[in-house]
């Protein structure tokens, strides 16, 4: 009888974005009869708490950040070398920056017998300075140079990277997939988002654009904002002016609102928070947009394009790999307001190109990102 092999999945941050939900999808979905699992993460928070409801055993590692804390993050190496002699893990699966040169360092250390990184996009894309990116550059080397294998989400996440035959032969891409999404229906997901908006709005028959997001600087959300203002200025009526509705949480909640209320957009642009399963209202939206400055292949594209949304998104990191463009989305050059303002007005003056881009992402989705195939794959690499 072979015994279990037993997997500890590492990442930074317990919050709720695409790294998250692969973890947990990865998580949740191995056979207990042939893996032992175990998810460590840096802080206490939604992760931790789906996880736990979900059975899978946690640790976690207090004093890990995601900022660079030179005192701490020697004390975090230290225990996670602890914690590895300590579980005695087969197989060590990092994901995330911070964890993953820590942890493939750390793993190194405690002869943990097979390490694997994946990589959901590469924080040198990040707006830093150019000596901050080339350290990150070189940081994230190190990390695929240590682990024995590294999974990139997409093609252009590998491309970024793999410059040397060396690391190119270390790298391997397994697009992240989904599985079927139990949506509500569009005027319950719509009154359900209602609720979550102070006030008594009735947006009558005004489209509805939508995103899920993180409020984080590389989300690109102002530019979203910007092109709200820009179609405000090009709209005759108060009333045929869409209404966004953002989804999400985040640092630069206030920064956003300020802004909102600085364009007298009170009334239009609504930042609703953080809905627990937010992907199954997403049939509520018209429109979806996703306007980042950087990405690898995020989740929320795959949840809209099931939706059957039209889909309006920035051409960086892995999108194109997703969206093509003018055939089952809208590409646009991240931090352009003026091109995602065009976007959305073109959209809502052609209700039959819309209709043609969502059968077509629908269809795309389904066949190209399945999460069974994902997993599959992921195994395989184990």
């Amino acid at each position: 009888m072979t015994s279990k092999k037993k997997i500890i999945y590492c990442i930074t941050k317990s919050n709720w974005g695409g790294a998250q939900k692969y973890v947990y999808d990865l998580a949740t979905a191995l056979p207990p009869d042939k893996f032992e699992v175990c998810v460590l993460v840096g802080n206490n928070g939604v992760l931790i708490q789906k996880l736990q409801a979900a059975g899978i055993r946690t640790i976690i590692l207090g004093n890990l950040t995601k900022e660079i804390k030179i005192a701490s993050d020697f004390t975090s190496l230290k225990t996670l070398i602890k914690i590895f002699k300590k579980e005695k893990p087969d197989i060590i699966h990092l994901n995330s920056s911070k964890i993953g040169f820590l942890g493939t360092l750390a793993g190194r250390l405690a002869h943990v017998p097979k390490i694997i990184f994946t990589g959901h996009g590469w924080a040198f894309n990040e707006d830093r300075s150019k000596l901050q990116k080339k350290l990150l550059y070189l940081l994230h080397l190190s990390t695929i140079k240590l682990a024995h294998k590294t999974i990139a989400v997409s093609e252009q996440t590998k491309n970024q990277i793999a410059k040397k035959n060396y690391y190119n032969k270390k790298i391997t891409v397994v697009k992240n997939g989904i599985s079927e999404i139990n949506f509500l229906d569009k005027l319950i997901a719509r009154e359900k988002i209602l609720e979550k908006i102070p006030g008594d709005f009735n947006f009558g028959s005004r489209p509805w654009l939508g995103t899920i997001s993180e409020l984080h600087k590389n989300k690109g959300l102002k530019y979203i904002i910007e092109a709200m203002h820009l179609l405000e200025v090009e709209t005759d009526e108060r009333e045929e002016l869409p209404v966004l509705i953002i989804i999400g949480e985040g640092e630069r909640r206030k920064i956003l609102q300020e802004r909102i209320n600085r364009y007298g957009l009170e009334d239009s642009i609504f930042l609703v928070g953080r809905i627990d399963g937010a992907e199954k209202y997403l049939k509520a939206f018209d429109i979806f947009t996703l306007t980042s400055t950087t990405e690898a292949l995020p989740y929320v594209l795959l949840e809209a394009g099931q939706a059957g949304l039209p889909i309006i998104a920035s051409n960086v990191g892995g999108i194109p790999e997703i969206i093509n463009d003018m055939e089952n989305g809208i590409l646009v050059r991240a931090k352009e307001p003026e091109e995602i303002q065009k976007a959305i007005a073109f959209l809502l003056k052609n209700p039959e190109k819309m209709s043609i881009l969502s059968h077509n992402i629908t269809k795309k989705v389904r066949v190209e990102f399945d999460k069974e195939k994902m997993i599959k794959e992921t195994v395989a690499l184990y």
